[in-house]
């Protein structure tokens, strides 16, 4: 079971750069775009929909929710797309994740909105 979580591990932290590209290219679809987005968001974002310090949920959240927008993304992204970005993505993120802010900005909006519909829903 170790092995098998330690290879999907792997598995995410290589196909995560090929996403983030495929993001950017021009012949992906919008759908495929839009999954993109939020794979890389998620998975770069510090905040979790279950926090970590709840126990085994707030990991079942990383270890369900994860590979799962990224095959459904994999799937949405077209073949020729996926292999021309994994051939540009060698290596890409070997010294760690980005460190440039505006990536969090996505993350942040997102979690500002819902902090404030749950705010207008109750005080409302």
């Amino acid at each position: 079971m170790y092995d098998e979580s330690k290879r999907m591990s792997k598995k995410l932290k290589t196909d995560l750069p090929v996403v983030f590209l495929a993001l950017k290219h021009g012949s992906a679809s919008v759908p495929a775009k839009v999954t993109a987005a939020v794979t890389v968001c998620y998975a770069l974002s510090s905040v979790d929909l279950i926090p970590d310090f709840i126990p085994v949920l707030g990991y079942l959240d990383d270890m369900i929710l994860l590979p799962a927008l990224m095959a459904l993304t994999i799937k949405l992204i077209p073949k020729d797309v996926w292999m021309e970005c994994r051939e540009k993505s060698e290596g890409m993120w070997a010294d760690g994740k980005p460190k440039k802010w505006y990536y969090a900005m996505p993350v942040a909006a997102v979690w500002a909105i819902i902090i404030w519909l749950t705010v207008k829903a109750i005080w409302f």
